[in-house]
């Protein structure tokens, strides 16, 4: 069985995701910890990563994918509320559909996974 691979991508792709991801970390107001636990890394592989030391690149697939996801949800976050602080509100608010915070449950693979469907769902509906 053959497995099919990610085709390569040069580094500046590498570059521009990392930047998104620590960018929206910044906005979002997610600690490196809390960063570390969304892309499945460690902590000092986060802390590598602000200080430039350290890029997500497809080789790492989970990581690469958990940070295409993570980047996803702070695109959705951003077309509906915009820039200003309703969505760091509704992050760390109580949410009776998802049942918990949406800053707890990104936390996890299947809770980053729900709150992006969640948010794609009312993205649809603007």
């Amino acid at each position: 069985m053959k497995l099919i691979q990610k085709p390569p991508l040069d580094n500046a792709a590498s570059q521009t995701l990392t930047k998104a991801v620590l960018r929206a970390a910044a906005l979002l107001h997610i600690s490196q910890q809390s960063l570390a636990q969304i892309l499945g890394v460690s902590a000092s592989t986060v802390s590598r990563m602000f200080s430039g030391q350290y890029q997500i690149v497809p080789e790492r697939n989970k990581e690469w994918d958990f940070a295409v996801l993570f980047v996803r949800m702070f695109r959705s976050l951003d077309a509906i509320f915009g820039h200003n602080d309703t969505a760091l509100q509704w992050l760390a608010g109580d949410n009776a559909a998802l049942s918990g915070k949406p800053a707890d449950l990104i936390r996890s693979t299947e809770g980053l996974v729900r709150v992006l469907h969640y948010l794609d769902a009312h993205r649809g509906r603007i």
